[in-house]
């Protein structure tokens, strides 16, 4: 079975999904779109290009913010305050890279979550943007036009829709020149510098677009909840998060994010439903394990684990040996 056949039975079943769900169900299931996304979104720079940031929240709650602060301030459609929020956020992404990029490896992660933690510091202090108490989004006009509703359901569709755009760029990423590049930058840099590849610049294009379709995810969770506060769109576990949905997934994979979002939403889930309260903390705990896991058992995520089920079942089929009971005949996942 190839990946577009897998990829069109994963759309036929995202868009018969929400008819079949309850409200809190259906509330789940926006959360694994939206995270997805974020995955997706980061997989951009942390898979294709191999640079592990760690600050991502930066950009998604400069998104949040942006869009919610042009709308309660100024009264600026939704539409377009999404559209500035990524806009400013891929603009903010040249300081963060300038600032950052001079780095390599575990010393590059740590520089990105300095770097977050001071926008969220900057937005904890600023009064204009509602400080620490944070900012609450008016629903006296309703619809699409003001992407605000009474119900669920559309946001679904807005989660869905907007997983789809950025999968969509990233399938062009995947098999265009860009990605190339991109890969070449991850895996030889000194090769990719020796054929001519400006390493610093394409490294700051994987970033501007990753932080465009961060903030963009950014926006859309504001408008779904209706309030924001620098803890819930700019902490630190929010940037852990969009990593390990890529990590857990796997990383430089088209769907790799879709199904670390999957396990990990669903994990997160569970683990608010067994101990409420008093399990503060227990996802981050989570987390933790699942990134020793990853990293000592199985480092290419999920979708890595699965292709290389896939190509020893073929190796078996084609030397005649017998398949291994349980094993199904797939094709790899990109």
């Amino acid at each position: 079975m190839k990946t577009t056949v897998i990829a069109a039975a994963c759309a036929v079943l995202a868009v018969g999904l929400p008819f079949a769900l309850d409200t809190s169900h259906l509330n789940m299931a926006i959360l694994v779109l939206m995270a997805a996304q974020l995955g997706v979104a980061w997989n951009i720079v942390g898979g294709y290009a191999g640079q592990v940031s760690l600050g991502h929240a930066a950009f998604y709650g400069l998104g949040a913010y942006t869009s919610t602060v042009l709308l309660v301030k100024f009264g600026v459609n939704p539409w377009i305050g999404i559209l500035a929020g990524g806009a400013l956020a891929a603009a903010l992404s040249f300081a963060f890279g300038w600032s950052c990029f001079r780095l390599k490896g575990h010393y590059f992660a740590m520089a990105t979550i300095a770097v977050a933690e001071l926008v969220q510091i900057f937005f904890t202090e600023w009064d204009f943007a509602g400080a620490a108490v944070g900012l609450y989004v008016p629903m006296n006009k309703t619809g699409w036009a003001w992407l605000n509703f009474a119900t669920k359901m559309p946001y679904y569709w807005l989660a869905l829709g907007l997983l789809l755009v950025t999968l969509a760029v990233n399938f062009w990423i995947e098999r265009s020149w860009l990605g190339y590049y991109f890969r070449a930058i991850k895996d030889e840099p000194d090769a990719a510098r020796s054929i001519g590849i400006d390493i610093a610049r394409y490294k700051q294009v994987a970033l501007a677009i990753s932080a465009f379709f961060t903030a963009l995810g950014g926006s859309l969770y504001a408008q779904k909840e209706l309030y924001i506060d620098p803890q819930s769109v700019l902490s630190t576990a929010l940037s852990i998060k969009m990593a390990l949905v890529a990590i857990l997934g796997g990383v430089g994979t088209l769907f790799g994010p879709v199904v670390g979002s999957v396990v990990l939403t669903s994990i997160e889930e569970f683990t608010r439903i067994l101990f409420g309260g008093s399990g503060k903390g227990t996802d981050v705990i989570i987390y933790a394990g699942l990134i020793i896991v990853i990293a000592v058992f199985y480092p290419t995520g999920i979708v890595g684990w699965w292709n290389n089920q896939v190509r020893r079942f073929r190796s078996r089929q084609a030397a005649g040996a017998k398949p291994v009971s349980g094993t199904q005949a797939a094709g790899e996942l990109s």
